[in-house]
């Protein structure tokens, strides 16, 4: 039970990041724009995340306290990186895919120059981990499920369930959610409906950002004493998580499921001796979540439920 335990623990740290990070490149892609620059928006906002968790160390004395100020923090940065691509395609009408790959570029090289300068050379984040919550009240006297999710939990685990929730009922229960949607498949009928279709793409990359900003950090809290300005390719696994979802909420969260055992798997194996005994190579445990990427995305592909309008720079005067 103690290796159910275990695993159980490391799904969850690599689970609710992840599907965190997707729902929030949903909102912009649901409006229309393509999000790959997730791995930027993450190293970005992890970036200035930990080292606001440095500055409040001495000053902020509840490490729940500080761990959710350094959230928000995160979160307002992802932003106004998002911010950049959300401009470049809806005001300059730029290509979107060359907007992000310029900024997944750039954000990792920033990042690395301006913490090397901050600290005299050194690129690593130092990070004092006291955000971990013993016992929930109640819950976690539940048996077996009280022992694997309400025992030496992050709060940062409930706060990705609640933004899987609240983005659930915004998509289907709510008209903002739904003009959101409209945006993405057809714009010119939106905006023949009323809709303004700029500041809606607008406002869902602000949701987008602040979202995926707040994912970053969540990544790297529970799984690393120190931050070296890269999120492993995280940004990317996340992207393939809401492509393998089809863009839907309940199967993004399938695919989270699924990829985060993968990750899972490949951080954990030797605890389970099923897989320690088979002598593989540690190099195909480490890889075996990209494997499962790329095919599950191929599989996938041919069954393409992207919006319609999605990374197409929208002209009002087409119909």
């Amino acid at each position: 039970m103690s290796i159910v335990y275990f695993i159980s623990r490391y799904f969850m740290y690599f689970f609710i990041p992840l599907l965190v990070v997707a729902l929030g490149a949903m909102f912009s892609e649901r409006s229309g724009i393509i999000h790959i620059a997730l791995e930027a928006v993450m190293v970005w906002s992890c970036m200035w995340g930990t080292l606001c968790l440095q500055w409040l160390n001495d000053i902020v004395a509840n490490g729940q306290l500080r761990l959710i100020i350094c959230l928000l923090l995160s979160g307002v940065m992802g932003i106004l990186l998002t911010l950049l691509l959300a401009v470049a395609a809806i005001r300059l009408n730029a290509n979107q895919s060359i907007v992000a790959i310029a900024l997944n570029t750039f954000a990792p090289a920033f990042c690395i120059f301006y913490v090397r300068v901050l600290q005299g050379g050194s690129e690593h984040i130092r990070i004092y981990n006291d955000f971990l919550i013993d016992e929930v009240p109640i819950l976690g006297k539940i048996p077996i499920l009280g022992e694997m999710f309400f025992k030496n939990v992050y709060i940062t685990n409930f706060i990705g369930i609640a933004i899987f929730i609240i983005t659930y009922i915004i998509f289907k229960k709510t008209r903002f959610g739904l003009r959101i949607s409209a945006c993405g498949e057809n714009p010119q009928a939106a905006e023949s409906l009323g809709i303004n279709v700029q500041k809606y793409r607008y406002v869902a990359s602000i949701v987008a950002g602040f979202i995926a900003g707040v994912g970053g950090l969540m990544y790297i809290v529970p799984i690393s004493t120190y931050f070296s300005q890269t999120v492993g390719g995280y940004g990317f696994l996340a992207m393939s998580v809401l492509y393998f979802g089809q863009w839907r909420c309940g199967s993004v969260l399938l695919a989270a499921i699924f990829f985060a055992l993968s990750k899972t798997i490949a951080s954990a194996y030797s605890a389970i001796p099923f897989l320690a005994n088979l002598a593989l190579p540690d190099a195909f445990y480490k890889s075996l979540p990209f494997i499962i990427t790329l095919v599950a995305l191929t599989i996938t592909s041919k069954h393409d439920h992207a919006p319609k309008s999605c990374g197409v720079p929208y002209d009002k005067g087409m119909r």
